[in-house]
């Protein structure tokens, strides 16, 4: 099976609106982050998806995670100045953005500008899109919120 099979199988287990929202946030980063090597990890809490410049978790720049019920875009350098205080979390490396709009919520100036400077501090260019299964989690939570 291909990596794009297999995501696309991750994918599938979510409710179908999710997963519609993901893959319309996934199409939208891959769009904003052309180069960008795509580190798959289905974990036990959520479907992760990393951009990196190349195959380490260290080389991560952004990623996606659906959740059950939301789908949330994790800056891996979260010291990133955020007047609009759209950052969620107290890490000093990892903070977050709820995706309460799908991909259009990727348009906003706010957000658009947080990603401007995250790609601004990235030390080493992007390798070139390919997508990389890093891990399957053996045991996971539902992909779907209970009825």
């Amino acid at each position: 099976m291909t990596p794009a099979k297999e995501l696309d199988g991750f994918i599938a287990k979510y409710d179908p609106t999710i997963a519609k929202q993901a893959k319309a946030v996934l199409a939208k980063m891959r769009q904003l982050v052309p180069g960008a090597v795509e580190l798959v990890y289905d974990n036990y809490n959520a479907l992760a998806i990393g951009f990196a410049t190349g195959e380490k978790v260290a080389d991560i720049v952004f990623s996606i995670a659906l959740y059950p019920r939301w789908i949330s875009l994790f800056f891996a350098n979260g010291a990133l100045k955020d007047p609009s205080k759209r950052l969620k979390g107290s890490g000093k490396k990892i903070r977050h953005i709820v995706l309460e709009a799908g991909a259009k919520t990727l348009d906003e100036p706010d957000v658009a500008a947080l990603m401007a400077q995250a790609l601004a501090n990235v030390e080493k260019p992007f390798e070139g899109r390919r997508l990389v299964i890093k891990s399957v989690s053996a045991k996971q939570r539902p992909r779907c919120p209970s009825a």
